[in-house]
């Protein structure tokens, strides 16, 4: 599922942003831990060069705790990377942030010395609530829908810190058709540039691997296919999902299998893991280099086909 969903104020915001990076000692990133590796913005690494990150792995309370354990520590091997986990209960946790901080950076810590912070992250990862819950004080507009914030501010905090905040920004083009599928799965693209069932097929056939013993309890399935798509027809019979001629109606059955793998009705998932990130990775980079060499091919067929056409009107 290729995406190529990019709203003129996330241009604006990138070429923004790029402009005052200099400027920052810090760098945060919110993550959504159900999709780490997907929600994470490649963007972000381009323009951050050797600034510190924390990565807030928003939404843990909805993520698999053990997976979440595992990203963590993935993303800490790298130098200059901290991670943090955070569930829905922010308020006793965030101060965590601000230590961190100044810990990333401590050379901007004292009297009449000011940390700055730019915040970061895609859309629908839970970065306005967050911004709030540091604030003491709404100053965010929140919102369970992607892109709700459209322009750049900043937030004092305590402490010193001087808080960027920044639009929620997807990248001009999702190459990875997996993470494709999960942003629209865990709801970080408009719902109505997704096509529900096939999201749902996507959804079903990794549920079925990886929490089977979920998928039985949620939709009280004693067994289940090996076919993404039979599960939803079984699933949607269960649920009453049935119209005219009893077929089963499968884009009322994916509409609520994503809404409860987003309320995390179905239970605690993530749907990708570090392994995953690394074989995915190798495979756009392949699909890149493929790309790269039609490319020049054809620019070297242009250029025979110029010097053809140039020798025959001698």
């Amino acid at each position: 599922m290729a995406i190529q969903w990019f709203p003129g104020h996330m241009n604006k915001a990138r070429n923004e942003i790029k402009e005052i990076m200099p400027q920052m000692d810090v760098i945060i990133e919110v993550l959504d831990a159900r999709i780490p590796y997907s929600s994470e913005n490649p963007m972000v690494s381009q323009l951050r060069g050797d600034k510190p990150v924390i990565k807030i792995m928003n939404k843990a309370d909805l993520a698999d705790p053990e997976l979440t354990k595992q990203w963590m520590e993935y993303f800490e091997r790298e130098s200059g990377v901290k991670a943090l986990a955070f569930g829905h209960d922010k308020a006793n946790e965030v101060q965590r942030i601000n230590a961190l901080c100044k810990k990333l950076a401590p050379h901007k810590v004292g009297q009449d010395k000011q940390l700055k912070a730019m915040i970061m992250g895609i859309p629908n990862v839970g970065k306005s609530t967050l911004i709030n819950t540091l604030a003491g004080r709404i100053v965010a507009k929140t919102g369970n829908e992607p892109a709700v914030t459209k322009a750049q501010q900043r937030i004092k905090l305590e402490d010193g810190i001087m808080l960027y905040d920044t639009p929620g920004m997807l990248w001009p083009k999702v190459e990875n058709e997996n993470s494709g599928y999960r942003l629209a799965a865990t709801g970080a693209i408009r719902d109505t540039a997704i096509n529900y069932e096939e999201v749902a097929s996507y959804t079903a056939e990794y549920l079925l691997t990886a929490y089977p013993e979920l998928l039985k309890l949620r939709y009280k399935l004693d067994e289940l296919p090996d076919c993404d798509w039979t599960f939803i027809e079984m699933a949607g019979r269960k649920r009453g999902c049935v119209k005219g001629g009893n077929q089963v109606d499968t884009h009322k059955m994916s509409e609520i299998l994503i809404n409860e793998l987003r309320d995390a009705v179905i239970g605690r998932i993530t749907m990708e893991t570090p392994e995953m990130r690394e074989s995915e990775e190798q495979m756009v980079a392949e699909l890149r280099a493929q790309a790269e060499a039609k490319k020049a091919a054809r620019e070297e067929e242009k250029r025979q086909r110029r010097a053809r056409a140039r020798k025959n009107r001698r």
